[in-house]
């Protein structure tokens, strides 16, 4: 199946100001069904404003973002959002936000509610921690619950921004292997922001690099890189060039 016939989000040439300041300049995209897509670029490049626009946090100045065809006005339960910060409820435990963030489904009793929390939580290698409140949980697992809670509704798109941006280096490499099995569990749409080219280069089919601000699309890498993928995958030649590649791109002058 080609990316065009397995569309999924669609960025039509959209224009997010702020007053007299342009963040995203007339930027047109397409993310494919079940595709990993990082987006990187210079701060405050409009990397987490696109994110913010497809999640339906932000409106655009001109332009739309669709999903399946239908335009995005506002937040909704088809995008899981997952942020650097945690924002896990402190007075509920692991296993009580994410059952929290289920009580807008539908037709699901507390114990159903509450198996897909166990679920979930499981997925994310939280088995025996699901009793444990935010404060006794270190920065990694804090981000689990966050993703497990994105994943208890089972949302078509996840938007990451800047995740584990607060970890240490080997906490992060740890949840970005997480990251990558996830996906390939529950093969959804994933679009994560970052800083770290490494990451991008890992997790990704496909990485898209902006221009500094304002922010538009310099290119788009493709990342032919076997899957499941592994830390060692890093030393490689071939991700070596990935990185190398993307980084001239990043810092090259002009738009």
């Amino acid at each position: 199946m080609t990316l065009l016939t397995a569309r999924k989000v669609e960025v039509a040439n959209v224009t997010k100001q702020f007053g007299e300041v342009t963040a995203l300049s007339d930027i047109s995209l397409t993310l494919g069904q079940n595709e990993f897509v990082s987006v990187v670029g210079a701060s405050g490049c409009g990397k987490s404003t696109l994110l913010s626009v497809i999640a339906g946090l932000e409106p655009p100045t001109a332009g739309s973002a669709s999903l399946g065809g239908h335009v995005l006005t506002g937040p909704g339960r088809d995008r899981g959002v997952v942020f650097q910060s945690a924002t896990l409820l402190p007075w509920l435990s692991a296993l009580g936000n994410v059952e929290f963030a289920l009580r807008g489904e539908e037709g699901l009793t507390k114990k159903q509610r509450i198996d897909r929390a166990r679920e979930v939580l499981a997925q994310v290698g939280l088995d025996g921690f699901e009793d444990k409140f935010p404060s006794q949980l270190s920065g990694g697992m804090q981000q689990r619950v966050a993703l497990a809670r994105s994943l208890s509704y089972g949302p078509e798109v996840l938007l990451m921004d800047e995740p584990f941006g607060a970890l240490d280096a080997l906490t992060r490499r740890t949840m970005q292997e997480l990251l990558t099995q996830v996906w390939e569990k529950h093969r959804m749409t994933v679009m994560l922001i970052t800083h770290d080219i490494e990451e991008a280069v890992f997790t990704s089919d496909r990485v898209i690099v902006m221009t500094p601000r304002p922010g538009r699309i310099r290119a788009e890498i493709p990342i032919e890189l076997d899957r499941p993928r592994h830390a060692d995958l890093i030393g490689t030649p071939a991700f070596h060039s990935y990185y190398t590649e993307i980084l001239a791109l990043i810092h090259e002058r002009g738009h």
